[in-house]
């Protein structure tokens, strides 16, 4: 699949019926692919390429694979520069590309030469995967394990240990140390219980089996309730809260309750992250097909290593230990967005904070 037409090798006059069916095997895979000529400017880019990273075949064709791919691999280890060089094959690896939105996305990518039939090198094609999903299913475990490890285990201990003092000495204690004790069990098991609700509705929410209803909605009314609501939490944070929605927004379908949790987790993080005499700021903007809301504070930021992993459940960041939550709240964020066909992206600004982009449909369309 030497894409472009003035790339395809003809014979007599006529382009190739081989050829011809080889691009249409390369569009039809379930796998991201593209070519490139010899000074690895791409010359091919299948649609499973502009679905994971975000561009079209027109704004790829021409371009460095570099500028387009922006690969963890691309300057020291490129793996089509490898194969250009001969000095291997074909290569298999697992490395990240940036999407044209921002997001790292990690994949599997395999890589190989492109000859003619006199077995000169043309070119290179390269077939890449997503694998956000193994990877965050992986991490997920782990997290997982790690959580129960910790935070259940520690309140089970807890609970255990008052509860059986009260049993033990209950003639030893007097009316106000039970009372105490018993407080502390049920702010125990109220957390306990909290965490499995939590990661109920994150399970729901993963498996498609919490229905999202849809209707027309205004973002607009929606964020000033949310913004009006959340100011004397942020005043008692020492905080300033902004909504920036100078020009009105276009109605979209959603399910309005659904994308309040959105924003309040994103609300409730911000404040739990920020610094004191920090301001929160909401802003929102549409183009012709989506509508975008910004959420930016001035807290620690987010360190550029864990990106990648911020959207994770039980995923709790460096400065996060000693906050309360069990990290599943930016998990559902992003859930709820993509069940409406949008995407979210996170950005990390040095020592001012952190941008979390809601990107939404104005139409539901929740095919991915």
């Amino acid at each position: 699949m030497v894409d472009n037409d003035s790339d395809v090798v003809k014979e007599k006059g006529k382009y190739s019926p081989g050829l011809a069916l080889y691009r249409f095997i390369i569009d039809s895979l379930p796998s991201a692919v593209l070519t490139v000529n010899a000074d690895l400017k791409i010359t091919g880019f299948n649609p499973w390429a502009e679905k994971v990273t975000g561009y079209s075949a027109k704004e790829a064709l021409g371009q460095y694979c570099g500028e387009i791919l922006q690969g963890g691999r691309c300057h020291a280890h490129c793996p089509l520069r490898t194969v250009l060089n001969g000095h291997r094959a074909v290569s298999l690896v697992e490395t990240t590309i940036v999407s044209k939105w921002g997001e790292t996305i990690p994949v599997r990518m395999n890589t190989a030469g492109l000859f003619d039939d006199n077995d000169h090198l043309i070119g290179g094609v390269e077939s890449f995967q997503d694998i956000s999903r193994l990877k965050s299913l992986e991490r997920e475990k782990d997290n997982l394990i790690s959580m129960l490890a910790h935070d259940m285990k520690s309140s089970l201990t807890i609970i255990g240990g008052f509860a059986l003092r009260l049993l033990k000495k209950a003639r030893q204690i007097d009316d106000e140390k039970k009372n105490k004790y018993l407080g502390i069990i049920k702010n125990e098991s109220s957390k306990l219980e909290s965490l499995i609700n939590d990661f109920l509705e994150f399970s729901r929410l993963q498996t498609g089996r919490l229905k999202l209803n849809f209707s027309a909605t205004s973002l607009d009314k929606e964020l000033m309730e949310i913004s009006d609501s959340y100011q004397v939490k942020a005043s008692q944070s020492g905080l300033k809260l902004e909504l920036q929605n100078e020009k009105e927004l276009s109605i979209i379908d959603a399910d309005a309750s659904q994308i309040r949790r959105v924003f309040t987790n994103l609300l409730d993080n911000a404040i739990k992250f920020s610094k004191k005499q920090g301001t929160i700021t909401i802003t929102t903007k549409e183009t012709a097909e989506n509508v975008i809301v910004k959420v930016k504070d001035e807290g620690i930021g987010i360190a550029r290593n864990e990106l990648p992993y911020i959207f994770d459940s039980f995923h709790r960041g460096k400065g996060a230990e000693k906050k309360e939550g069990f990290g599943l709240g930016l998990a559902g964020v992003k859930a709820i967005v993509e069940g409406h066909g949008g995407r979210v992206i996170v950005k990390n600004e040095p020592v001012k904070g952190s941008v979390f982009t809601v990107v939404l449909p104005k139409v539901k369309d929740t095919i991915k």
